[in-house]
């Protein structure tokens, strides 16, 4: 049974934690918090022992009445593996803490990948990160296009990638994020930070992407053109796409417009949380002309990262292979479940 650590219990943390709990060969060890909150008092009443992230804090766990279990070396130290969905930044100063107990961590795609050894995505590179001390799991919308581009590139070759973000302002939770009522070229210069950071998963990739945020919280959205080696049709790229795991491709027949569309769905189907694990790409979207492929997909920043880091423990550990690593991880979370109801 691996031991994984959760070092940072908030908008990710809690999930992986859920997720890593379903798992049949893996145990949450512990979960690490900075100070308590309601955050804190729902981890110890989910049966999770609490550790206090700086010592200094300590006390304030014993004056609101919420029992801690140590220190977060303590948890760090007894752990096979950490995962660190610490705010960004505050990762890579753990990363010396981690190799001091000789810990393999999972960093979030928050943290620059120079404070890394290698990035991670599922689909693309499992097998990369084997034996690696310190990880990326990269960010959701760079997930989101890496699981988008790997089939792409192995059924048809990809030439080139240009991708518009319309990203969120912020978190359902996030009350200091903006813009409150505004639209922000994120960031004005080119490229976005999303181009470079694919390129930590496909290094000969070439990609450019243009950022914007607006007054939102469901969802990010991608406006996608990928320019293929070869001249598929749209019906063959569909199918492609739909026999993915971790794909959605929306069906014409449910009336999803939006994001918040999507996000009814997810609840209406039972999802924790609300969570869309997969990428959300609209059926009718996909268009190709020549050997150009367009197409619209949604993705959900507090919730498809969580799979892409039960596969990491896996990968770091070298205990299976992508393929069982991906069947059990979707088979444990309800990835395997259907998101789209049965048409009548």
């Amino acid at each position: 049974m691996i031991e994984v650590a959760v070092n940072g219990y908030g908008t990710i943390g809690k999930r992986v934690a859920d997720a890593v709990c379903k798992q049949p060969d893996m145990r949450v060890a512990g979960v690490a918090k900075t100070r308590p909150n309601f955050e804190a008092s729902a981890a110890v009443k989910k049966g999770f022992d609490l550790y206090a992230a700086i010592e200094e804090r300590k006390h304030r766990f014993e004056e609101a009445g919420i029992e801690i279990a140590g220190e977060v070396t303590e948890l760090v130290e007894k752990s096979d593996v950490v995962v660190d969905a610490c705010p960004s930044g505050v990762g890579a100063d753990n990363v010396s803490m981690y190799r001091r107990y000789d810990t393999p961590a999972l960093l979030q795609g928050g943290e620059d990948a120079e404070a890394v050894d290698a990035s991670f995505n599922a689909r693309a590179n499992f097998e990369a990160v084997a034996g690696a001390d310190i990880v990326r799991v990269v960010s959701c919308n760079t997930t989101g296009l890496s699981r988008l581009i790997a089939p792409l590139r192995e059924a048809y070759g990809v030439r080139k990638v240009r991708v518009t973000l319309v990203r969120r302002g912020g978190d359902p939770a996030q009350s200091n994020r903006g813009p409150i009522n505004d639209i922000l070229p994120n960031p004005v210069s080119l490229p976005s930070h999303h181009g470079p950071d694919v390129n930590t998963i496909f290094p000969d990739l070439s990609i450019d992407t243009l950022g914007l945020k607006v007054p939102a919280t469901l969802m990010h959205m991608h406006s996608v053109n990928v320019t293929l080696g070869s001249q598929p049709n749209a019906e063959a790229v569909r199918e492609l796409l739909e026999a993915e795991r971790r794909t959605f491709v929306i069906p014409e027949w449910l009336g999803l417009e939006g994001a918040g569309a999507i996000t009814e769905l997810a609840q209406d189907a039972g999802r924790p949380r609300g969570d869309i694990w997969e990428n959300c790409i609209w059926g009718e979207s996909l268009s190709m002309v020549g050997p150009d492929l367009y197409l619209f997909q949604a993705i959900h920043q507090e919730s498809d990262v969580v799979p892409e880091n039960v596969d990491a423990i896996r990968a770091v550990l070298e205990t299976t292979s992508r393929e069982r690593s991906v069947e059990r991880t979707n088979a444990a979370m309800g990835l395997d479940e259907p998101l789209t109801p049965t048409r009548m």
